[in-house]
């Protein structure tokens, strides 16, 4: 077997987050968005001693499990791999990768509670970053997803299926406007253009929306018609903020140097389990707000009580675990990166009357040298690449009896695993929460305890 050669076979299994596997002449084949039961032709793209990786040409045979897709963009946008299938198998798929992911780092008897699913499958996002370019070279103005495989390509997702109609009119309608008067797209490859994305937030519980146009500064905006496009809008929910932000880095993200406010507020407020949150455009909060308060909740049980405890709240975001671990607790103190979240969860604190939380911006590497609290849990909810090497020693020293560690991203989370198990840790219990339908993704809760 070499390189680019083609073969037929039948996936086998699947690893997290979306790859098949078969097997073909003794070799394992990983083949990234196949299902188990399909038949594919795959071409060969790398091969290594036992193993080899392939992309899909051609599905031969469907599963005989697969469902027509429910949005027309599938297979065409990159997001959403999961909708041919039932969100009952989806499910079935995300517990079984996540168990075998942590099967292969743990030896010691643990708990795995059965997945909990997403209130809703579909228009369940609180938070969209939408983004301007063409799906072909020099073709009309697009705005969207990227094209599946694609760096450049962005498709205009005007049907997409993880996002409510306010979503799609926002989309469509600002589309339309731009492709009306001209206005140019930012080209990564020459550094020229002036829209950049379009971020819009929505909260779920008290229908409030937030709409952020991101754009270099090579362009002018005519402020009042763009308010006026949008407030004419037939929306269900309320708009609370239209903001303009500059951004004129390379770095293919949605961020600001400058904000304008052009109506309203940069922030939008969302209820979780009776605490309520203040949002602003760039910071963290879960993008499934019924899934989040699924995932705090399920945090809060492992945990038990919390009365008279002193909790370290690290990766806080804007603070909502913390705050709904600390009505009974002693005290929480959360260390955020982003200024804004920061900024955004001590407003929280005051918002929801607890006197007892203080949120401190900076990376928790340093930042946790300047605690001198000894924290009876410590909370982890950190970024999708895990705990930094150097930090999780430092926060593992403190030698709480409890951690929660709220992972995103499982492979990452059996990095850091076994250095908990290595200074006298055991994971207690696991249980999945489906924040991401459609998706591969998935959140993971762990009880982590002293020995």
């Amino acid at each position: 077997m070499k390189k680019n050669d083609i073969i037929e076979v039948t996936i086998e299994a699947m690893n997290f987050p979306n790859t098949g596997k078969a097997t073909f002449q003794g070799k394992t084949i990983k083949i990234k968005g196949a299902f188990p039961g399909q038949k594919v032709l795959a071409k060969i793209s790398r091969t290594r001693k036992d193993s080899a990786e392939a992309k899909v040409i051609e599905i031969l045979e469907n599963a005989d499990y697969e469902q027509e897709p429910i949005c027309s963009h599938f297979n065409v946008c990159g997001g959403c791999a999961y909708q041919n299938i039932p969100y009952e198998k989806q499910l079935e798929f995300k517990k079984e990768q996540v168990k075998s992911i942590i099967d292969s780092v743990i030896e010691e008897p643990y708990e795995f509670l059965p997945i909990v699913p997403s209130p809703k499958q579909t228009e369940y996002r609180n938070k969209m970053e939408f983004s301007f370019g063409d799906e072909v070279k020099d073709g009309p103005l697009s705005l969207g997803m990227h094209k599946k495989n694609s760096f450049h390509s962005i498709i205009s997702t005007r049907g997409c299926q993880i996002v409510d109609e306010d979503y799609r009119q926002i989309l469509c309608q600002i589309l339309d406007y731009f492709q009306g008067n001209s206005q140019t797209y930012y080209h990564k490859t020459s550094k020229i253009g002036f829209l950049r994305y379009l971020l819009v937030r929505k909260t779920e519980k008290t229908g409030e929306i937030l709409i952020n146009l991101i754009t270099t500064s090579q362009g002018t905006l005519n402020e009042q018609e763009f308010v006026d496009l949008v407030l004419g809008m037939n929306l269900k929910s309320k708009v609370k903020c239209i903001a303009h932000s500059i951004f004129d880095g390379v770095a293919d993200v949605a961020r600001a140097e400058e904000m304008k406010i052009l109506y309203g507020e940069d922030k939008i407020t969302e209820e979780l389990l009776g605490l309520h949150f203040n949002i602003s455009s760039f910071s963290f909060f879960q993008t499934n707000s019924l899934g989040a308060e699924k995932l705090y909740s399920i945090a809060r049980d492992f945990i038990g009580t919390t009365k008279d405890k002193t909790i370290f709240d690290l990766y806080s975001g804007t603070g909502t675990i913390g705050q709904i671990l600390a009505p009974t607790a002693k005290k929480v103190i959360g260390i955020e990166i982003v200024e804004e979240a920061v900024e955004k969860a001590n407003e929280n604190a005051k918002l929801n009357g607890l006197d007892n939380c203080t949120f401190i911006a900076g990376d928790v590497l340093k930042k946790i040298d300047e605690l001198q609290d000894k924290p009876d849990i410590i909370v982890l909810d950190p970024p999708r690449e895990g705990i930094h090497p150097k930090a999780i020693q430092k926060i593992i020293d403190y030698k709480p009896e409890t951690f929660i560690y709220i992972s995103c991203k499982p492979t990452s989370l059996v990095n850091d695993l076994p250095v908990f198990i290595d200074n006298g840790y055991k994971v207690v219990k696991v249980q999945c929460v489906d924040l991401f339908p459609q998706t591969p993704h998935v959140e993971t809760v762990l009880l982590i305890e002293k020995k």
